[in-house]
């Protein structure tokens, strides 16, 4: 069942420090809606003290997490160890998006190497953390990061960026709003 923990812990924050990849998972409050997984990485991860954690948030395809943590806040990370010693971490909390122009913005995002593909800065208050062992996870060697967000982001231009959100990113799978619709 792992260990748990009402607040990140020194050793877990160095663990995702570490980490080149994790997830975060969202879901709709309906029972038949769609549930949200997605991998991230280009170092965007920051934990901003033992209770609270932000992402900076890529444009993509879809815009599901931003429409969940609107709805109803709930959101999980997860890292797991590629390298080294076994270890799944998981961060369970409630989310929220912040968006250029938002007053929280600035101080966010200072955190942050902001690249034109960011959409938006994803926050979590984290109410619980567990560890568990990662026996049965592989190992995997990290060789790098794409460029491909940040190029694409650059040949769209800021139109054309603006346009790709309003025609992708405004509601969820379900119909339901992202915090884009407020700009």
């Amino acid at each position: 069942m792992g260990k748990f923990f009402n607040q990140i812990q020194d050793p877990h924050k160095k663990f995702i420090e570490k980490q080149h990849l994790f997830f975060v998972a969202t879901a709709p409050l309906a029972t038949d809606g769609h549930i949200n997984l997605s991998p991230k990485g280009m170092d965007c991860f920051r934990v901003l003290s033992p209770n609270q954690v932000a992402y900076m948030d890529i444009i993509g395809s879809g815009n599901e997490t931003s429409a969940h943590i609107l709805e109803n806040g709930r959101i999980t990370f997860m890292f797991c160890a590629f390298d080294g010693p076994p270890n799944i971490l998981r961060l369970y909390g409630k989310g929220y998006a912040v968006l250029p122009g938002d007053d929280d913005w600035p101080a966010l995002s200072a955190h942050f190497n902001m690249v034109m593909a960011t959409r938006q800065i994803i926050v979590a208050d984290i109410d619980m953390v567990q560890t568990s062992c990662g026996f049965s996870v592989p190992y995997y060697s990290y060789e790098g990061e794409r460029d491909h967000a940040e190029k694409w982001a650059q040949n769209k231009g800021v139109e054309g960026l603006k346009i790709y959100k309003d025609e992708k990113n405004l509601v969820s799978l379900d119909g339901l709003p992202t915090a884009l619709q407020k700009n």
